[in-house]
């Protein structure tokens, strides 16, 4: 299994850096992306990686937010087989609040009924391969980055936020922004067993530039370090000074930015973001 980050904020090499995340993964039986970005940004970062999108079979989209799915009708128009899997309630509305401004962060509500587009519900399974979860708990390590975050009802609950699972020569766990907090769903994908874990863990808040407190990373780290002999990669909402506190905690921590490939099968070092 490979895995390259075509969207990330920050860069390697030749890519442009972009807040959002896409992550394009080829498996014995898959081409598959990860969510899309927010913008051009993947179609441009696909043609320096010399990656065809066209040839993309299968899409997750984690969750609601334009970041991770802003890019989906541009992807739709080059890419006509892919089968796109997103919650049903990621298309409603979703905004991000500071100070008295709300500003809408959703999907494009008008692509919901597209063809290619499959709506699920709580877990899926895919195939044999790839299954897809979600988590309503949060009483574990929550963020207080969530807190800017609303549905249509208020506070977002993040149901339609959901993680994939591939099972190929090794389990690998991938998040998006990992709203309900990364130990609730390790504590969810720990049934898998997975052996590698790569996401963002959402302990920064981009419009008010703040990390999480410490006593809350040093909980995480905490949490984290149960599950022994699994690597985690992190990226996008962690933010580089949650990064290098998770480094210092953790015995296996590396981060993917954009430009950057693992290879499933070799252990990387650390990265820094």
């Amino acid at each position: 299994m490979k895995i390259t980050a075509l969207v990330e904020n920050k860069s390697e090499g030749r890519t442009i850096p972009k807040h959002g995340l896409s992550l394009y993964i080829e498996t014995q039986k898959h081409k598959i992306l990860f969510d899309l970005g927010p913008d051009d940004t993947l179609f441009k970062n696909a043609e320096i990686m010399n990656i065809d999108l066209s040839e993309v079979d299968t899409v997750v989209i984690s969750h609601g937010h334009m970041d991770h799915g802003g890019a989906l009708k541009r992807f739709l128009q080059v890419n006509g087989k892919a089968r796109i899997y997103v919650q049903r309630t990621a298309f409603e509305p979703h905004y991000s609040k500071f100070l008295f401004l709300k500003v809408n962060v959703g999907l494009d509500a008008d692509l919901k009924s597209n063809p290619q587009i499959v709506l699920t519900e709580g877990d899926y399974q895919i195939d044999e391969e790839l299954s897809l979860f979600t988590v309503s708990r949060r009483d574990k390590c929550y963020s207080g980055a969530n807190d800017a975050l609303y549905n249509k009802s208020g506070k977002d609950d993040f149901l339609h936020e959901q993680n994939l699972l591939i099972r190929d020569k090794k389990t690998v766990l991938i998040t998006g922004c990992g709203h309900t907090g990364i130990v609730n769903i390790m504590e969810k994908a720990a049934a898998f067993s997975p052996q590698v874990c790569i996401g963002g863990f959402h302990l920064f808040n981009p419009l008010t530039k703040k990390t999480e407190p410490v006593s809350l990373l040093n909980n995480i780290a905490q949490e984290l370090q149960k599950y022994d002999g699994i690597r985690f990669y992190t990226c996008h909402c962690t933010g580089s000074e949650a990064y290098q506190f998770l480094v210092r905690q953790l015995p296996d921590v590396g981060y993917l930015s954009c430009g950057k490939s693992i290879d499933i099968s070799v252990k990387e070092s650390r990265g820094k973001p």
